[in-house]
Parts: structure tokens; sequence; C-alpha cells
């Protein structure tokens, strides 16, 4: 049975919540209303949930990349590097030129 209009403003003299104040629908609080908020509705058939999909997607892989590329880059060239050189430079030290140069410490 739905309380009367009274009811629902919190008069009468049943008891409804806890503080013999009828509370509302779900969600009320009896509290005053929300003033300044705007609610839209769209039909889920007239909705586009992937406009502008691809087009954001380069343009925030593009920023998110911008924002990051200077913390992983530089010890990513510098390990290159390294890397590069101890390869040559044991390339080198086990060829004809590199052992004989070498020879007389082992």
């Amino acid at each position: 049975m739905r309380p009367t209009q009274s009811l629902n403003g919190g008069g009468g003299g049943a008891p409804l919540g806890r503080f013999n104040k009828y509370l509302g629908g779900w969600g009320g609080f009896g509290g005053m209303k929300q003033k300044g908020i705007i609610t839209y509705g769209l039909s889920p058939n007239r909705q586009n949930p992937f406009a502008g999909a691809a087009h954001d997607a380069v343009f925030n892989t593009w920023r998110r990349f911008s924002a990051q590329v200077f913390y992983w880059a530089p010890p990513m060239i510098a390990g290159y590097y390294l890397m590069d050189w101890a390869v040559h430079r044991n390339e080198y030290l086990n060829s004809k030129a590199g052992r004989a140069e070498m020879g007389d410490e082992e």
C-alpha cells in the first residue's frame, strides 16, 4: 500500500522511518530536494559508443607516449650502446689481433 501525500512529506502520525518520517523511495533519504542537477537520457539504439574511438586512441596514445618517453628512452639508449661496446670488445679480444695484444697477460 502506498503512503498518502501527507505521509510522503513527513507529516501524519504513523511512524514510518527511524525518525517517524517517510524517507522516500529507493535512494531518497528525506532531505531537501537537490537543485542544479540535470540528467539526460538517450535510447540505447540511438547511441554510438565508438564515435571517435580511433581518433581518440591515436591522439591519446601519442599524448601518453610523449609524456613518458624521457623516463625510459635514455636508459634504453645507454643500455644499447653499452651492449654494443661490450659485443665489439668481446669480438676484438677473441680475434687474432686481440689475442696477440692481450696474450702476454695470460
